[in-house]
């Protein structure tokens, strides 16, 4: 039977998973959403939907079985972070409901009009968790402003406070990436003019991409230097950042020749890499605090639930991941294969185009 200092990181890593998993799969979602905002064919909006209508869904699971592991595992962090992020969450919470619901409303009129407010919804539905999720890492990886008193943990700052240069700096960066990542989905599923303009702006993209990473980690240098405390020492990291650095350089070769597929994974393996990275220099630190870093920080240790807890929705993930999983394998194997103009959402007027 597992000790509960290992059940402890068991749970960090599994929390990464998620995490990783989340910003591959919806992030290219959210990134082929944003790029319908340059978009002005109504047909071609369409055929953004068309992309990702059969998996975004399932790729939003992720996000809320990530929320729910957090809850689950280390309470108090879910009960601050949320308080201190309300406002962030409640926009963040309007502009996926819009999003949800524009694939259901875009056809249901036949109006431009009608349609045109649908794709707007769409379209900055999926840029403002782009952008979010991104300043919300910044954040984290600046220092938030909690306290621990005897009561636990409190919140101590407020909402402007969240919209620091910094973690507008990461907030565009996790946008470039996902612009990028969703681009090149968009290549390698769309047909015509909306898959070849995507393979034009994807390497753009990554260019925006990589500038922005390499600007925004010597901004954590001076920021946050803490974070590199100890980390040179570790291999994991150097095998992290060889593999983030191998997997940049691969996606503007094999994009301009053409293998779209071989480019999202290696976009896919930078993300994962990144991700990695970031978790590793929080490690066990959750939530740093800016008032009080070592007294106040929330780590895998003063912020977990009890080794019963653990143990238990251990043996729930066990069972529920794999689950998660299989039926994310076998989505994306029944909807393979690429996805032609007016196919459903591109159409006008009743659902289908009929």
């Amino acid at each position: 039977m597992m000790d509960l200092a290992m059940l402890q990181v068991i749970w960090f890593l599994l929390f990464g998973v998620l995490i990783i998993g989340y910003a591959i799969l919806d992030g290219f979602d959210l990134g082929v959403g944003a790029l319908s905002l340059f978009v002005r064919d109504p047909v071609q909006r369409g055929q953004h939907m068309d992309v990702i209508a059969p998996v975004w869904d399932g790729n939003e699971v992720w996000l809320l079985t990530g929320g729910g592991a957090l809850f689950a595992a280390f309470p108090p962090v879910y009960a601050t972070v949320f308080s201190g992020f309300y406002i962030a969450f409640m926009l963040l919470l309007a502009a996926l409901i819009f999003r949800a619901v524009s694939f259901e409303f875009r056809n249901k009129v036949d109006s431009p009009a009608w349609r045109s407010f649908w794709d707007w919804s769409f379209g900055i539905g999926s840029l403002v968790p782009a952008l979010l999720y991104g300043v919300a890492v910044g954040n984290v990886l600046n220092g938030l402003p909690v306290t621990k008193d005897a009561a636990g943990f409190a919140w101590q700052g407020s909402f402007l406070g969240l919209l620091n240069p910094y973690a507008l700096l990461v907030g565009v960066t996790g946008l470039a990436m996902f612009l990028t990542h969703g681009a090149l989905y968009l290549a390698f599923k769309a047909d015509g003019v909306v898959g070849t303009r995507a393979g034009r702006w994807a390497p753009r993209l990554w260019m925006a991409w990589v500038s922005l990473w390499a600007v925004s980690t010597m901004a954590t240098v001076l920021v946050s230097p803490w974070l590199l405390t100890g980390i040179l020492s570790n291999p994991l990291f150097f095998v992290l950042l060889a593999l983030a650095l191998a997997s940049l350089v691969a996606i503007p070769v094999w994009a301009r020749s053409g293998s779209y597929g071989r480019a999202f994974l290696a976009s896919s393996t930078a993300i994962a890499a990144q991700v990695g990275l970031v978790g590793l220099s929080l490690f066990p630190r959750l939530v740093p605090s800016s008032l009080d870093l070592e007294g106040a920080s929330m780590t895998i240790t003063n912020a977990s639930s009890t080794e019963p807890t653990l143990t238990a929705m251990l043996v729930i993930a066990l069972i529920g991941m794999p689950l998660v999983i299989g039926y994310t394998a076998f989505i994306y194997r029944v909807f393979k294969g690429r996805v032609t103009p007016g196919q459903f959402y591109g159409g006008h007027g009743l659902p289908g185009g009929h």
